[in-house]
């Protein structure tokens, strides 16, 4: 099990989450066709490239701070649209709860619940809106839960991803209330959030790899 990420292996788990959103490109984008505009997809490859291409340059190290804070203001900068700025500061958000060289179970949870604040205060979306939020904060409390009770680092963001995909297909009985879903009301119903699925990839990828890291080293990749 795995008890900590270090500088290093930190930056890789989050090259490797973004990746799975350059990855689901085309998933994205039929997920906003059906109640957005259809460019979520690809404004988010665009970011995540972006947070892949920061976070593979030198960055002062070890403060994890620095990983999430560069990542953010590349997604911020490049993606484009609404989301780009709230997926932006949720990863600033998440370095303001970081002081720390390495990622443990706890530092994991508040990290999350420093991404919801930033998330809350820039889009003034509530739970229920079928926003990112709707799939955050599930995911913020199972990781608060999980770490109250001492699990490992890998079993907190597994039960995070977890309660973010029930929370992405909660979003389905949702009428939109922001954005450009708004404007369709009913219509809206029957159809996840683009963003909290956004985050839902983001979360399972990053515990595939947080797993991974504490697998015996013959067991990796088997």
């Amino acid at each position: 099990m795995t008890q900590r990420l270090d500088f290093e292996q930190t930056r890789a788990a989050l090259m490797a989450a973004a990746q799975a959103v350059i990855d689901s490109q085309s998933l994205l984008t039929k997920a906003d066709q059906a109640i957005g505009d259809g460019d979520h997809g690809v404004g988010m490859a665009r970011g995540f490239k972006a947070l892949r291409s920061e976070l593979g340059k030198e960055l002062p190290g070890p403060n994890l701070a620095s990983l999430f804070k560069a990542g953010g203001r590349a997604i911020m900068m490049t993606s484009g649209g609404a989301s780009g700025v709230i997926f932006g500061s949720f990863f600033i958000g998440c370095a303001k709860r970081l002081n720390a060289d390495s990622l443990d179970a706890r530092s994991f949870a508040l990290a999350l619940a420093g991404g919801l604040d930033e998330v809350r205060a820039r889009g003034n979306a509530n739970p229920g809106d079928k926003t990112m939020i709707d799939a955050l904060l599930p995911a913020v409390e199972a990781a608060h839960v999980a770490a109250e009770r001492g699990e490992s680092l890998d079993d907190v963001v597994a039960d995070a991803a977890r309660a973010a995909v029930e929370g992405v297909e909660a979003t389905k009985s949702m009428i939109a209330m922001t954005g450009k879903a708004k404007s369709l009301g009913n219509r809206s119903l029957g159809f996840v959030d683009p963003g909290a699925l956004t985050l839902s990839l983001l979360l399972k990828s990053f515990a595939d790899e947080t797993r991974r890291f504490g697998l015996p080293q013959d067991s990796q990749g088997s």
